[in-house]
C-alpha cells in the first residue's frame, strides 16, 4: 500500500471516529434530556390521613391510639426508604386529641421526614374554646415546620412547574360536628387560585371529601355540589386527595379524580403513594396503597373493625391506574 493511501485511510478513520463521537454525544444528550423532562413532568407524593396520633389514649373498639406512635413511625420509616417524593401531605386528623402538647409530640415524629411535610386540619385537629383553635393549630405547626409559614390555615403552593397544590380548610368551627363546609371567604380564594393556574394540573387536598366514598351523612360536605361545580370550571385535571371517612376509594367523574385515603390507626393502617405524570394531552395518575409493616397491629385493627372489607375497598380502590385529558390552552 503506497504512504499516500495508507494516510488517506488513516486520515478517513480518524474523521470517522470524530464524527461518531459527536453522534453519540448528541445521541446520549437527547436520551438524557428526554429522562430530565420525563422527571421533570413528574410528582410523587405520600399522603397520609387521619393518624390520629395519642401519646396518652389505650385503644377504641376500631382505633389502634395506643399504637398510633409506633404506626406513623412505620409510615415515616417507609417513606423515607422508597423515596424520592417531592412532598408528604398529612390531610387532617394529626392528632385524636386537640391538645397543644399533642400537636408537639406529633410534629418531634413527622419532622423525621427526610422529604418536605405539609399539613391541612382535621375535625379531631381542632376544638371550639379549647385548647387548639384554626389560629394555634397554624401558628404551632409554622413555629416548628418552616414550609407551613401561611397566612391562612387554606394555602396553596407550587411543588413543580405544572401543578399547583391547593390545600383547603373544610373543618367547621361554629358548632360541634363532623360535617365539613367551605366557608365563602376561602371559595372565592379557591375560584381565583383555578383561574390563575387554570393551565395547571390541581391537587386538592382537603380532610372531609369532595366526593363522599360512601354515605354518611354526619360526616359529609355541606356544601359538596357547590364545591364540585367550582372544580368543575378548570379545565385541565384535578386530582383530590381527601380523608375523614377511613376508606381506601378512588372515583373518576370526567377529568377529576377523587382520592380517598384510609386511617393509620384503623384498618387497613395504611397511606397513599400517588405519581403524576403532565404530558401535553394527558395526566397519567398512578395511585398505590402503602400498608403498615406492623402486621400484627393491623390484624388487630381488622379484628375490632366492622365493615373492613369496605374500609379496604376493591383492588381497583387500592392500586390503579388513571389518565385524565390535558387542554391545551
Amino acid at each position: 500500500m503506497g504512504k499516500e493511501s495508507y494516510k488517506k485511510k488513516k486520515k478517513e478513520s480518524f474523521v470517522s471516529k470524530i464524527v461518531n463521537a459527536m453522534l453519540t454525544f448528541i445521541l446520549v444528550g437527547f436520551i438524557a434530556s428526554q429522562v430530565c423532562n420525563a422527571a421533570s413532568n413528574n410528582l410523587r407524593i405520600a399522603q397520609v390521613s387521619d393518624a390520629h396520633f395519642s401519646s396518652f389514649e389505650d385503644n377504641t373498639s376500631y382505633k389502634m391510639l395506643k399504637d398510633s406512635t409506633k404506626l406513623l413511625d412505620d409510615v415515616i420509616l417507609q417513606i423515607n426508604t422508597s423515596g424520592a417524593y417531592d412532598f408528604v401531605i398529612f390531610t387532617g386528623d394529626l392528632i385524636n386529641k386537640p391538645k397543644v402538647s399533642e400537636l408537639e409530640k406529633f410534629i418531634t415524629h413527622a419532622n423525621h421526614l427526610i422529604y418536605p411535610w405539609y399539613a391541612i386540619d382535621g375535625n379531631h385537629d381542632v376544638a371550639i374554646g379549647g385548647d387548639l383553635s384554626k389560629e394555634k393549630f397554624l401558628s404551632i405547626l409554622a413555629e416548628n415546620n418552616s414550609r407551613m409559614k401561611q397566612n391562612n390555615i387554606y394555602y396553596a403552593f407550587t411543588p413543580k412547574k405544572g401543578y399547583r397544590v391547593i390545600c383547603l380548610d373544610s373543618i367547621i368551627d361554629y358548632k360541634v360536628t363532623t360535617n365539613g363546609e367551605i366557608y365563602n371567604k376561602e371559595m372565592e380564594w379557591l375560584k381565583k387560585e383555578l383561574d390563575k393556574y387554570k393551565n395547571e394540573t390541581i391537587i386538592i387536598c382537603t380532610h372531609v371529601p369532595v366526593a363522599e366514598p360512601f354515605s354518611s351523612p354526619s360526616h359529609k360536605m355541606n356544601n359538596e355540589y357547590e364545591l364540585k361545580k367550582i372544580l368543575k370550571t378548570h379545565s385541565n385535571p384535578v386530582v383530590v386527595l381527601q380523608g375523614h371517612y377511613h376508606a381506601a376509594k378512588i372515583q373518576q367523574d370526567g377529568n377529576m379524580l377523587f382520592i380517598s385515603c384510609p386511617s393509620l390507626v384503623s384498618f387497613p393502617n395504611a397511606f397513599r403513594v400517588i405519581n403524576l405524570n403532565n404530558n401535553k394531552t394527558k395526566v397519567k395518575v398512578d395511585v398505590f396503597l402503602k400498608e403498615t409493616g406492623l402486621k400484627e397491629v393491623q390484624t388487630h385493627a381488622k379484628i375490632r373493625t366492622m365493615g373492613s372489607s369496605l374500609l379496604y375497598g376493591d383492588e381497583l380502590d387500592r392500586n390503579a391506574s388513571f389518565e385524565l385529558r390535558r387542554e391545551n390552552l
